[in-house]
């Protein structure tokens, strides 16, 4: 296969586990420096909401780290299944890059400002793209 003239529902894929690696460092990189001036052992941190006492550009960068394990399981199933079953073409990947580029978005805004409504427009947009994709499918599968 070749990335550069095909369409690919792979790439990005990759696109979106690299931003969560990204993502993974930038909490680090927070967090641990929060956690020293606070003067949290490592221990204490043993239980869910026991660093809720760091400031919240910590906390909101950690929970952003959260939020991409949770829908975006959808969009990796439907990636799988659309390169599975050959569907793959240039609006299901220019729909899977669509979502990669409004989680990155959604990353930033909740990483940076956090402003609730300006992120859930972009979660709501997200989501769009991933209703719109899997109706793609779901009509590819009964056409066949």
């Amino acid at each position: 296969m070749n990335f550069l003239n095909e369409p690919n529902v792979l790439a990005p894929v990759l696109a979106l586990i690299l931003w969560s690696l990204v993502v993974w460092v930038w909490m680090y990189a927070t967090r641990i420096p929060a956690m020293l001036k606070a003067k949290i052992p490592p221990q204490d941190a043993r239980f869910p909401g026991s660093l809720d006492v760091l400031p919240d550009n910590v906390r909101q960068v950690a929970d952003n780290y959260n939020h991409l394990f949770e829908q975006p399981t959808i969009f990796y199933a439907l990636a799988v299944y659309t390169y599975l079953t050959a569907g793959v073409g240039p609006l299901t990947c220019g729909l899977a890059w669509a979502y990669v580029g409004l989680r990155v978005i959604h990353s930033l805004v909740q990483g940076t400002v956090n402003i609730v409504n300006l992120r859930f427009l972009v979660f709501a947009a997200s989501t769009l793209v991933l209703i719109a994709w899997a109706l793609i499918e779901a009509c590819a599968l009964l056409n066949r």
